[in-house]
């Protein structure tokens, strides 16, 4: 159970380091299809430039990607979750222009998200777990018009690997007590994502990969094609906003967090830390969705 008389129980919510690696081999397996595409040599980097459902690199016994868009700076891929009428969705992309620190700080920095994507509403850290480094964060977004706006509560927690020269961030949907539904919001309780960041060279210097793996259950009454294309039409339009942020923060025109910097939580036992809510505020478009 994550609730116990209205406090929120961390054990079986929080993401696990299973949950981290798992992500981190599903870039591993883009990079070997790449290396075996287009015949790397031993030792050299692969070039990661996926551009068929092959490519895309699904596990043994699982079903193929559908490449359904083809961009300058990334690809997406689609597949059916079995037994419902929703897609999971892949993304591959590339830039060269800023650093991985900067891209992956300014993912996790929420306050300064507020600023830069105007489909947010409330974007706010609830909890942190002190074992793990897992935060629990409410998202509330704009969803294009006519239909009301949606709120997310889900865990997340990122790693900076070193060693494998990686960045990996998961999140996935949960139940907190602390964040009753709201009479104006539909609230999403299906929902995951994992962003595996792989730098060209090194962390602080400009150029790296990334695939992001999404999939959630919006709550529409619209049938899967709609949704499908709500999803495939907003993909560009945050990935461009993403990229325009961190932009600025490597230009300094913003102050963002270094996440990278954080001091690590404690080994061992559980803990949580409130912070302060903040609203913010944002503008409706009819075309966009929100990704966290």
């Amino acid at each position: 159970m994550a609730t116990l008389a209205g406090v929120f129980v961390w054990d079986g919510q929080r993401i696990e380091e299973e949950e981290l690696q798992r992500s981190a081999r599903e870039m591993q397996r883009m990079q070997n299809a790449a290396a075996s595409l287009h015949g790397a040599a031993l030792g050299e980097r692969p070039r990661l430039d996926p551009a068929s459902e092959r490519d895309a690199a699904p596990g043994p016994g699982e079903q193929p990607w559908e490449l359904v868009m083809d961009k300058k700076h990334f690809k997406l891929w689609r597949r059916p979750i079995e037994g419902t009428h929703l897609y999971q969705y892949r993304v591959f992309g590339t830039y060269t222009d800023v650093t991985p620190r900067q891209f992956f700080n300014v993912q996790l920095d929420t306050e300064y998200r507020k600023k830069w994507d105007s489909l947010v509403i409330k974007l706010d850290v609830i909890e942190r777990d002190a074992a793990t480094g897992s935060e629990v964060i409410h998202w509330v977004t704009h969803f294009p018009y006519p239909m009301y706006s949606r709120d997310y509560v889900y865990v997340r927690r990122y790693r900076v690997d070193q060693e494998n020269n990686l960045m990996v961030l998961v999140s996935r949907a949960v139940e907190h007590p602390g964040v009753p539904e709201h009479p104006d919001y539909v609230r999403v309780r299906t929902y995951t994502s994992q962003m595996v960041i792989r730098p060209h060279k090194t962390f602080d210097e400009n150029g790296f990969d990334y695939l992001l793996t999404y999939s959630d259950n919006p709550q529409t009454v619209f049938p899967r094609y709609c949704v499908s294309w709500m999803v495939s039409s907003g993909m560009p339009d945050f990935l461009e906003k993403l990229h325009a942020a961190a932009l600025k923060a490597k230009k300094m025109e913003v102050e963002v967090r270094d996440y990278m910097g954080a001091k690590a939580p404690p080994e061992g036992g559980e803990g949580k830390g409130s912070v302060p809510e903040h609203q913010g505020e944002g503008g409706r478009s009819p075309a966009q969705l929100g990704y966290a």
